[in-house]
């Protein structure tokens, strides 16, 4: 299969070197003069993940600066550019133009909603664009977010679904459009209370990490909120838990902080974890590749089979 990825960033790269594993043929289109050394220092970064030969998947990996050709002959359309409603909507009126008219076409925005980005579009163009937004490593992590603008066919979203689940992927489609849409909203409403319990100096944010990684990281790797709480209330379930412990929960919403990212906030934040972590961004990232890894592997699926059966 032909897979062309526009942009080619951390996500675009990320992305390069998951198809590239599954086998599939890689055009990666960018206008940067550097695109081929970008793309193959990212494969190489990111196959020792996979357990992987990157030599052997930079053999299935193809650069290509003009977009119009990349897109030509691609089976599926993978975009992801800088978070801008007008370049979007501009790549999308050539990407519609020049890829095959069955291509399904997605995009990996992290907040923009495909209603915006269609807006001038023609309708079988923008029947076939759809979100796909990836929770970054997508080269590691198996959610991808699903949502469909008012003109995304159900063929799209079908296609792109099965698409996403043959090179390992957890597509889970919204019902309907929202900012942000969930993984991030979950970790933006995580990170201000996080933000704010640092700023007024409860903790330092390597303490708050050992919290969340002590705690919460493997409590939801595992199950999530609402299964986490739903055993949480013993034998009674969700409903005994929030009868009995939701009037605390609710007090302490309004509790909650409210911090502001002004100029002496960033600083702090920003001084406290490169103190804590330093900036050597390739060992942290392979460090997180590693870990990530090892928890993955050791999550047991028999639920989501159970799940992908349903369907």
């Amino acid at each position: 299969m032909r897979i062309t990825e526009v942009g080619a960033g951390t996500i675009g790269v990320s992305w390069t070197t998951l198809l590239a594993l599954h086998g599939h043929d890689v055009v990666v289109t960018d206008p940067r003069d550097d695109l081929a050394e970008v793309v193959a220092a990212g494969v190489r970064q990111f196959a020792p993940s996979l357990d992987a030969d990157p030599e052997a998947l930079l053999a299935r990996v193809r650069c290509e600066p003009d977009l119009e050709s990349a897109v030509a002959g691609a089976e599926v359309v993978q975009e992801q550019g800088p978070e801008d409603l007008d370049l979007k909507r501009s790549l999308f009126a050539r990407i519609g133009a020049a890829a095959p008219a069955a291509t399904p076409l997605l995009t990996s925005t992290s907040g923009l909603m495909p209603t915006d980005i269609a807006r001038d579009l023609d309708d079988g163009v923008a029947a076939r664009l759809l979100v796909a937004h990836p929770f970054n490593p997508p080269h590691l992590l198996p959610l991808v977010e699903i949502v469909a603008g008012d003109r995304t066919s159900r063929a799209a979203l079908d296609a792109a679904a099965e698409f996403l689940r043959s090179v390992g992927k957890d597509p889970v489609e919204l019902h309907k459009e929202v900012s942000g849409f969930v993984a991030n909203r979950l970790q933006s409403a995580l990170f201000r209370e996080a933000v704010s319990l640092v700023r007024d100096g409860v903790v330092s944010p390597a303490e708050l990490d050992r919290v969340v990684t002590g705690s919460l990281g493997p409590r939801w790797a595992t199950g999530g909120p609402f299964l986490s709480f739903h055993l949480g209330g013993g034998p009674g379930g969700l409903r005994h838990m929030l009868d009995h412990l939701g009037p605390g929960m609710a007090r302490r919403w309004a509790d909650l902080g409210n911090p502001t990212l002004d100029a002496d906030t960033v600083e702090h934040l920003s001084t406290a974890t490169e103190q804590a972590y330093g900036d050597d961004y390739a060992a942290l990232t392979t460090d997180r590749d590693r870990a990530e890894t090892a928890v993955l592997s050791a999550r047991t699926t028999p639920r989501r089979n159970n799940q992908e059966a349903t369907r």
